[in-house]
This record gives structure tokens, sequence and C-alpha cells, in this order.
């Protein structure tokens, strides 16, 4: 149902989950009058109830909600299926692909996120596909910064505006920013963020530095240096980690650890690879 994908993935996701028309006579199902009123969302669902699945994680999450007194917790499980987007076909990117998706529920601890590091390390070692780069960020350090910049209420807005930052530039994010009422002055603050330059730790520590007394922002910082401790104390074969401020993964429902997996250098293609920690996405479910 359509009802079970939208409003999960932010209204840039959204756009790209492909409907399904209804069977029938579906014109005079129609909601003309809502077309008239210029209510296109009404109006598209009046034409459609059902549409192709964007990702295997909403799902997985419905599962766990609807089965949640008959599975042992906390349940990891596997699942390799088609996802569709629709997304316009170009270099590496895909309106249908194979999702290869790992997921634990039920589990708060950190080492959920390690072994997820670990987890893209095994299969790309396994693969033979050395030098692949995963980039860490996190969205209590994304709230800190919005928190910081004073405009807290604009968190989606700010989160889907510097997920294109690989796409259309710092100019391009800016404007946007703008184009979303964003402040001057929040841009301005906003500015050193854009170009930390250093190593993970280096990074971090500045970031800790700048937004010092902003409590979300430190428990972000705290949790990623616990991740970064562990994995330091781990012999990675194919992958490398870094600190990615500037990664936001559009997606709504994540809430605390953001990762990015990019190709080797010299791979001329988008990200192969992505995840996070979503901590509240079964209660959409029940």
């Amino acid at each position: 149902r359509s009802e079970t994908l939208s409003g999960k993935y932010g209204d840039e996701g959204d756009r790209l989950i492909f409907k399904i028309l209804n069977s029938g006579d579906k014109i005079k199902k129609a909601d003309i009058e809502a077309l008239r009123k210029g209510n296109l969302g009404k109006f598209t669902d009046s034409l459609s109830q059902k549409a192709l699945r964007y990702d295997l994680t909403v799902p997985f999450s419905r599962y766990v909600a609807q089965n949640q007194n008959n599975i042992v917790f906390p349940f990891r499980r596997y699942q390799m299926q088609t996802v569709w987007r629709a997304d316009r076909p170009q270099h590496g990117r895909f309106q249908e692909f194979l999702q290869c998706d790992a997921g634990v529920v039920g589990e708060h601890s950190l080492w959920q996120e390690v072994e997820g590091v670990l987890l893209y390390d095994r299969v790309f070692s396994k693969l033979n596909l050395k030098g692949v780069q995963i980039h860490l960020n996190h969205r209590k350090i994304l709230a800190g910064i919005v928190q910081f910049i004073g405009a807290e209420s604009q968190l989606i807005n700010f989160t889907v505006a510097l997920d294109k930052l690989s796409k259309i530039g710092k100019e391009g994010v800016i404007n946007e920013l703008k184009s979303k009422e964003f402040s001057a002055d929040s841009i301005q603050r906003l500015q050193p963020f854009l170009s930390l330059k250093g190593d993970f730790e280096s990074k971090l520590s500045a970031v800790a530095q700048a937004l010092k007394g902003i409590e979300i922002a430190q428990e972000g910082i705290k949790e990623l240096k616990f991740i970064l401790g562990q994995l330091n104390r781990q012999a990675l074969e194919a992958v490398s980690v870094s600190f990615d401020i500037t990664l936001a993964r559009g997606l709504n429902y994540y809430t605390g650890l953001i990762m990015e997996v990019m190709p080797p250098k010299g791979i001329k293609m988008g990200s192969i690879g992505g995840g996070g920690r979503y901590d509240n996405l079964t209660d959409l479910f029940g």
C-alpha cells in the first residue's frame, strides 16, 4: 500500500516512489475536485493505492511491528530483493536494482554500528574489492548544527539541502537554503562546517569545540568517538572510514549514525551503499 511507504523518506524520497494505477475504471474513482483545487497529492492518491517498494528498510520495520510477538529480539536479518526508484536513469543510478540489505532491531548498543561497518568490510574483502570508503556522520550532530545556526525548526530542509552538496556544490546548497528562507546570519554561521580539514579525529574535535554547550551534538560526538575507537582496534581489510560533516542522507527516518559507502578512488559512480540507525521507525506501524 502507498500509505506504508509515503511520509517515511521525506519529500525528496516520496517523489521517487513509483505509484501503480488502480485497476478498473480509475478515472471515475479519481478525486477530480482535488485536482481543480490544485491538491495534486490527494488527486494522485485517488488514482493509486499501491506502490513499488523504494527500499527494504521500511517494509522490514512494518514486518517487525506486525510480528513483534512471534520473533526473538534482538532480531537480525538480511534480505536481497529488487527495489524501484522513479529517478532519472544515469551513470550509477537505476530505476530498478537489487538491494542487499541487513538490519537489526531490538538492541540499543552502539556495537550494532560497529558491526555494520565490519559487515561492509567482510563483504568487500570476500569480493576482493579493496579501497572502499565509508563516510560517517551523525544526525544528532546535524541537529546540533541547526541549533547553533538558529534554525531548529528547519532540520529536514537543512539535511535535504546539505545532502546535495556533492551534486550541486557549496554555492548550490547555500542558494537552496536561501530559497527555504534560512537567514543570512544562519548561512554565515554554517560556513566553517562546510570547509573542515584534517583527519577523522581532528575534524571531530573541531566540531566538538564549535558546538560546545549544545547537548544533542555532544551526544552524537560521544557516540561517534566510541564507534571510531572500536573500529581502530579492528584490522579493516577492504574499507577505510572518514568523518564527513556534510553527509546528511536525505531520508527522514535516521536518528543516529549515518553512513555512505563510496567506491574506491578512480571509479566514477555515486554511492554503492549506505545506512544508519533508525530508532523510531517501527513506531509508525504500531
